[in-house]
């Protein structure tokens, strides 16, 4: 009896500590903002209007209506992004197209145009390190423009209405407002919605589609980070087949109105990939596939999992967009001067898929130099830092002879290791030529930057032990 009032007392000599225990010491303040704009570029030097700083994109997500009578577009685009400083206001990417309202985390934001740019100004200033969800709404009939120092760019109409999109290096901001630079990837979810009867392919998984009314909505999400000219959409009346390749990563292919003759050489898609996958590693995608258009455009690309075709495009062009999901897709570059890290390895994938079938590559290779070597023309053209007047000369064809004596060079094991390492270092990021030079001479075990120079920056026929390296012999 008498130890009771004795713990009750303890127990309130504890309380009363702990009432007058000072209180936990509150979190400092944050530093002050010093917000100023992002910068209007995003510094590539080849295209020096293209993207924006001062955010990393992080992922996008659209929602968007077309109607193929008219060719209008209605979008509605939410684009998830952190601050890399205190921004006061930043810039998107966007041609054309009339905007009805932006807001920055569900708050009304000014907005104006200015040139190819959507300057954007939150209610407050974004303090570095934040994420923040900046949403557009939009509409129009998208724009197409003739060459600007790459392929074919923008949004196109075919003859019944349907719609499709391919370019290098723009091609996003046509349909949507984007950080337009390579350097800035992001994930990418569009939900699409069509007239009955009508279908929309794009990037990555298809997440669902249904019927309501009238209209069809479509769902494609890509998990893997994409450059933004390796989205897509294309709207036609497709004939769509659907399988999967062994380790189940789904193929998705779809035949527009007269390209459905096509289907035996899309068929052969696995086929490719698994010999593009002892070449180069496991493939780095979502999802596979194709757009088969009956356009006769003057090139494919390399559409992130479904590339698009041209209507001449064949097998060697299945092989050159796929390879393309590995260098240039997955691993992207840094500058547009580094185009030959795209380009020489998805054309030089095609010599492969020929020594496949029992080419002599040696032989193909002397035969290519004794036709060429006369050719002041065809050897001035650099392969790293062309200028942007030269983006996409030489790296098909020089391209392809530079890359063959550089696996003569190193000699088959240390040719196969670097593919591999080159792929699985820069996975789903970005690199530059320098970086590749330094793996180069590392799977080397010896500098090669004096054969790297000569072939892929310099202006004229390499010196006779750099174009007959490797024991290769005239």
């Amino acid at each position: 009896m008498r130890s009771r009032p004795i713990a009750v007392t303890a127990l309130a000599g504890v309380l009363a500590l702990s009432a007058c225990s000072p209180a936990e010491p509150s979190p400092p303040p944050p530093p002050p903002m010093h917000p100023a704009p992002g910068a209007n570029s995003a510094g590539d030097r080849y295209f020096p209007d293209d993207g924006n700083g001062g955010y990393d994109a992080l992922d996008y997500h659209l929602d968007v209506s077309y109607d193929p009578p008219s060719g209008k577009l209605e979008g509605d685009a939410t684009v998830t992004a952190k601050a890399t400083q205190d921004l006061s206001r930043f810039d998107l990417d966007l041609r054309g197209l009339d905007v009805a309202s932006v807001t920055v985390d569900g708050q009304a934001a000014k907005f104006s145009r200015e040139k190819s740019k959507l300057v954007v100004t939150p209610a407050g200033p974004l303090r570095s390190g934040s994420t923040f969800r900046a949403r557009v709404r939009y509409s129009g009939v998208p724009e197409k423009t003739p060459h600007d120092g790459g392929s074919e760019n923008g949004w196109a109409r075919t003859e019944d209405g349907g719609a499709y999109l391919v370019g290098e290096p723009h091609s996003a901001s046509f349909w949507y407002p984007v950080n337009e630079t390579p350097r800035d990837k992001a994930t990418f979810t569009l939900t699409a919605h069509v007239p009955a009867g009508w279908t929309v392919l794009s990037n990555g998984r298809e997440q669902g589609t249904g019927t309501k009314d009238g209209k069809t909505t479509t769902t494609w999400s890509d998990p893997n980070p994409v450059a933004s000219y390796l989205t897509t959409i294309a709207i036609d009346k497709f004939t769509v087949k659907r399988s999967a390749l062994p380790d189940g990563t789904p193929i998705v292919s779809g035949y527009a109105p007269g390209a459905e003759s096509r289907d035996a050489t899309g068929d052969r898609l696995p086929e490719v990939l698994s010999f593009l996958e002892s070449k180069f590693g496991q493939y780095p995608q979502s999802a596979a596939g194709g757009i088969y258009l009956d356009e006769n455009i003057h090139f494919s690309l390399e559409t992130q999992t479904r590339p698009t075709y041209a209507k001449w495009a064949e097998i060697l062009t299945v092989v050159h967009e796929n390879a393309h999901q590995w260098f240039g897709d997955s691993v992207s570059l840094d500058s547009w001067s580094d185009i030959c890290l795209n380009e020489c390895f998805a054309s030089y994938a095609q010599w492969m898929w020929g020594e496949r079938e029992g080419q002599n590559l040696d032989d193909r290779y002397r035969a290519a130099i004794e036709l060429t070597q006369g050719s002041a023309d065809f050897w001035s053209q650099k392969l790293v830092d062309m200028g942007p007047q030269h983006l996409f000369q030489g790296v098909y064809d020089k391209g392809i002879l530079a890359v063959h004596a550089l696996r003569r060079a190193l000699g088959e094991p240390a040719f196969e290791t670097l593919l591999h390492e080159w792929v699985t270092q820069h996975r789903n990021g970005n690199a530059s030529w320098a970086q590749f030079e330094q793996l180069v001479s590392k799977v080397a075990g010896r500098d090669l930057h004096g054969f790297l120079t000569d072939w892929f920056q310099g202006t004229q026929l390499p010196s006779k032990p750099n174009l007959y390296p490797g024991g290769l012999r005239p």
